[in-house]
């Protein structure tokens, strides 16, 4: 009784932090799911550690993303190491075609997951653009990318079908609209990325998942506690 009267007051309140706090209390699961495993010891690394042309543009810690504000306290990127590894490589083969790669998010907490869960409208949820906390996401076990490329020649940002995070048909790898060279990008990107053991999302471009991401556990730890910025402790696994 006590919950739902807090829910009640957040409603009453009708600020932002509210309404999530309201989601919360009716939708999602309270914790991560448990998971029998066995898993792979969790071995986050810092992807621009292993390779500073590796740029980053981590949306989710400015207001510039599709819940209008801050999600992660800090602009940083990890992956499980085989993962990040093969990142570095789909990079140098990029340099040679006048590109370098340009990151949006890799691990994501579990926690982050069930708020997009949260603030986003049930016909947005069913299309797929965002994970279901009940079962977790790819990102959650360090294993997904979200990616675009940039030109060497300037250190922008190439055009795509769509931009990031778009919920729209748009944002589809094998939407035929938008210009011949935005295409041939999208593709090439994937192509790459491909190459490396990643597989695109169907619903998502910039979305890619490492072979082998069901062997890694859900996390739930925020970037400032990984340990040493590698090893993640064995506390914030979902079991």
């Amino acid at each position: 009784m006590r919950a739902r009267s807090s829910c009640k007051r957040g409603l009453a309140a009708a600020s932002i932090a509210a309404l999530v706090a309201i989601a919360a209390c009716a939708t999602a699961p309270s914790g991560p799911p448990r998971e029998a495993g066995p898993f792979r010891a969790a071995d986050l690394v810092e992807i621009v550690k292993l390779d500073p042309t590796i740029l980053l543009d981590i949306r989710y810690a400015t207001s510039n993303n599709f819940t209008g504000r801050p999600v992660y306290r800090q602009a940083r990127a990890f992956l499980q190491r085989p993962a990040a590894e093969a990142l570095v490589r789909v990079n140098r083969s990029l340099h040679a075609k006048g590109y370098g790669l340009l990151v949006f998010d890799g691990y994501r907490p579990w926690s982050v997951t069930k708020l997009f869960w949260d603030v986003t409208a049930p016909d947005k949820r069913e299309k797929g653009f965002v994970a279901n906390p009940a079962k977790g996401s790819k990102h959650n076990r360090g294993a997904a990318v979200d990616l675009s490329m940039y030109d060497l020649s300037t250190g922008r940002e190439v055009g795509m079908p769509s931009t990031y995070d778009e919920f729209s048909d748009r944002a589809g790898p094998d939407y035929k609209g938008g210009t011949d060279d935005e295409r041939a990008r999208r593709n090439l990107l994937r192509a790459e990325m491909e190459k490396e053991g990643f597989t695109v999302d169907p619903g998502e471009w910039w979305h890619f998942n490492y072979r082998g991401w069901e062997r890694y556990p859900i996390l739930d730890i925020p970037f400032e506690k990984i340990r040493g910025q590698t090893t993640v402790s064995r506390d914030s696994v979902a079991r």
